[in-house]
């Protein structure tokens, strides 16, 4: 992928081709094309040929879609469309098997399955080794309904941590990119989608879905190394020497420790904010 960090991956509806410039030029890190959840089912044709036309007509443009999960009448024609060279990756909803990504890998494009039920948990290990899938992700709201948890109270959030442990654990063992966290609901709210999604970096995931452009920028934000963090990566680094472990101001640094300082001034590469136009 294109950019390993992926901090944010932002959703638009199909059905509205007025925003995919927009979307495009908020500073995420990836554009979703969304045929699923933000279409109706009369819609749904219309946004795949919205989607076709635009990348026609404008060659440089590179969109992800989120299709139609298996099964679905759309389905089909979802993964047909995807083999549009405009479009990059597919992001399989409700994913449960690993037939079933096998069936998406036909397009050749990159996977990014979201589970989103306890079958797609229990199917994870299998779905993470799938050639084509690249990273992992879960989708908080139907995850939670087909749970039975209330998805605003602290239980549920115990049971999220569940999860999130589930997919950076198969991450590791597969040798995908980091996962990515699942959207944050209230687009208004940005002092809590900022810890919402620092609370992410810090559990390993690499960004998080988005579903509207003004989040970008303060998920980006929360996502960047402090300055505290990169002055004692520069430090650090500096009294390295090229020695493999010595003391530095009472602390014991060896091969992990420059490993996350380097990490940090990687990171730090993707700080720039963006401001893009909050309407939508």
């Amino acid at each position: 992928m294109h950019n390993p960090t992926l901090r944010s991956a932002l959703f638009v509806p199909g059905n509205r081709p007025e925003r995919f410039t927009k979307a495009l030029i908020s500073g995420a890190d990836i554009v979703i094309v969304d045929f699923e959840d933000a279409v109706e089912e009369e819609q749904k044709a219309k946004a795949r040929a919205n989607l076709s036309a635009f990348l026609d007509t404008n060659t440089t443009a590179r969109v992800w879609v989120r299709v139609n999960m298996a099964g679905h009448a759309e389905h089909q024609a979802d993964l047909e469309m995807c083999c549009h060279p405009g479009v990059e990756g597919i992001f399989l909803p409700k994913a449960e098997t690993a037939e079933q990504l096998l069936r998406v890998s036909a397009t050749g494009k990159m996977m990014i399955p979201i589970v989103e039920s306890a079958l797609g948990l229990d199917a994870l290990p299998a779905m993470a080794r799938v050639p084509g899938v690249v990273r992992l992700t879960y989708g908080r709201l139907d995850l939670g309904l087909d749970l039975g948890l209330d998805v605003t109270s602290y239980g549920a959030e115990r049971m999220f941590d569940q999860v999130r442990y589930s997919l950076l654990l198969q991450t590791r063992l597969s040798g995908l990119a980091a996962p990515l966290e699942s959207v944050f609901s209230n687009i208004e709210d940005s002092e809590r989608l900022q810890h919402y999604a620092r609370t992410a970096g810090n559990m390993g995931f690499a960004g998080m879905l988005c579903i509207h452009p003004k989040q970008v920028a303060v998920v980006h934000t929360a996502l960047a190394p402090t300055e505290e963090e990169l002055v004692w990566a520069r430090h650090v680094l500096d009294a390295a020497d090229g020695r493999g472990a010595f003391r530095l101001d009472g602390e014991m640094i060896d091969a992990p420790v420059m490993a996350r300082a380097r990490q940090f001034l990687s990171l730090s590469a993707w700080t720039t904010p963006t401001k893009p136009d909050a309407d939508r």
